[in-house]
C-alpha cells in the first residue's frame, strides 16, 4: 500500500462530531482523514442557530466552517467524498471510495449520523431552512409570534410542540393517527396548551402539499379542516423520526442496537476493536440529538482512538 494513503484515524462522517474527533485527533497528532460527502450534515442548512455555547447566534454553514478550519489547522485531511465500504482484511482497515480510492487507517470513527425521515413532497426540499424545518430545539425560536404546524404524532412531536409554544403565537399539530401517542408528562403539558387555545390538533389528516417559491407560504391538507384544505402558516416542522445511517458499520460487524443505532459504550467504544462511533449514529443521550452533544460525542470517540492507537500504531506501519 502507498505510505500516503496510510493514516492513524480515519473519520467516516464531517459533521459536528466528525469534526470535533478531526480538532481532538490533531490535537493527539494523529494523522487524520475526514470523509464527508454532504458536510457539515444537517447543520449547514439549519439557518440560525442560538444553543451553541460561546455564540449568541451563528449560521450552521458558518459553524461547520470554523470546525472544518480548526480541524485542518491541526493537520486534519478532509475529502469530499463518499465512503462505500469500511473492512479490515488484516491489522489495518480498509476504506474505499465512490471515486474509486483506497485507504488506511488503524482506527476507524464512524459519524454518519441519522437522516431525517421527510414527507417526500414534492417543494418540501427546495424550502427546507426556507420555511421547512426538522429540528424544533434548533429552529422553534426563529418563529417568534409567528404560526407553524408541527407534522407527527409520537413523542418527538409533541415535545416540539411544547417547545416552539414558548415562542410561536399558533401551532397546529397534524397526524395521520386517531391519537396523539406521546410520553404522559410531554402529552399532558401539550393537553394544557390546547385547552389554552395555543395549540390545535389536527388528527387523521396530512400535509398534502407544500406551497411557496423563496420561502413557505402555506400547506395544503389532504382533507378540509375548518371547511378548508388551505392551511396559511410561516413554518413547517417535520418530525415524523429518523433513519440512522449505519450500513457501513453493520457490513464491518460492528453491533447495532434494535432501531439500528451503533451500540456504544460512554467512551464510545463498539464492540469491534479500533472502531468507534460519534454523533447521531449512537443512541447516547436519550435521543437528545444536537451540535454540542455530537461535538461532545466526537471529542471522546477521538480519545479512545487515540488511546487505542498507542498501543496498536504499529500494526498499519507494519504492514506498509
Amino acid at each position: 500500500m502507498e505510505q500516503s494513503n496510510v493514516y492513524d484515524l480515519i473519520v467516516v462522517g464531517s459533521g459536528a462530531a466528525g469534526l470535533s474527533a478531526a480538532i481532538y485527533a490533531g490535537r493527539y497528532k494523529m494523522k487524520t482523514l475526514v470523509f464527508g460527502d454532504s458536510f457539515g450534515g444537517y447543520t449547514t442548512i439549519a439557518g440560525p442557530i442560538g444553543n451553541y455555547p460561546g455564540y449568541i447566534e451563528v449560521d450552521g454553514f458558518d459553524l461547520m466552517m470554523k470546525m472544518k478550519e480548526q480541524a485542518e489547522a491541526l493537520g486534519a485531511q478532509i475529502k469530499d467524498d463518499k465512503v462505500v465500504g469500511v473492512a479490515r482484511p488484516d491489522s489495518c482497515f480498509l476504506v474505499t471510495t465512490e471515486r474509486g480510492d483506497a485507504y488506511h487507517a488503524t482506527a476507524v470513527i464512524f459519524a454518519t449520523g441519522s437522516e431525517h425521515r421527510r414527507l417526500g413532497l414534492p417543494n418540501e426540499e427546495a424550502l427546507t431552512a426556507r420555511g421547512v424545518h426538522y429540528c424544533a430545539t434548533c429552529d422553534g425560536p426563529v418563529y417568534g409570534g409567528k404560526t407553524i404546524a408541527m407534522v407527527g404524532g409520537g413523542d418527538s412531536s409533541v415535545k416540539g410542540v411544547n417547545l416552539t409554544a414558548e415562542y410561536a403565537k399558533k401551532i397546529y399539530l397534524i397526524t395521520r393517527e386517531r391519537e396523539i401517542r406521546a410520553e404522559p408528562i410531554n402529552q399532558e403539558q401539550m393537553e394544557k396548551l390546547v385547552e389554552a387555545g395555543k395549540v390545535e390538533i389536527i388528527l387523521e389528516n396530512e400535509v398534502a402539499e407544500i406551497v411557496g417559491t423563496e420561502h413557505l407560504e402555506k400547506v395544503m391538507l389532504r382533507l378540509p379542516f375548518n371547511g378548508s384544505t388551505e392551511l396559511v402558516v410561516d413554518g413547517l416542522f417535520i418530525e415524523i423520526g429518523a433513519t440512522p445511517r449505519s450500513n457501513l458499520a453493520k457490513d464491518l460487524g460492528v453491533t447495532l442496537d434494535e432501531r439500528g443505532y451503533i451500540s456504544v459504550t460512554p467512551m464510545m467504544i463498539t464492540n469491534m476493536p479500533g472502531v468507534f462511533a460519534a454523533g447521531d449514529i449512537t443512541p447516547l443521550f436519550g435521543g437528545f440529538k444536537q451540535d454540542i452533544t455530537a461535538a461532545a460525542m466526537g471529542a471522546v470517540a477521538a480519545t479512545s482512538a487515540y488511546q487505542y492507537y498507542k498501543i496498536h500504531g504499529n500494526l498499519c506501519a507494519s504492514a506498509t
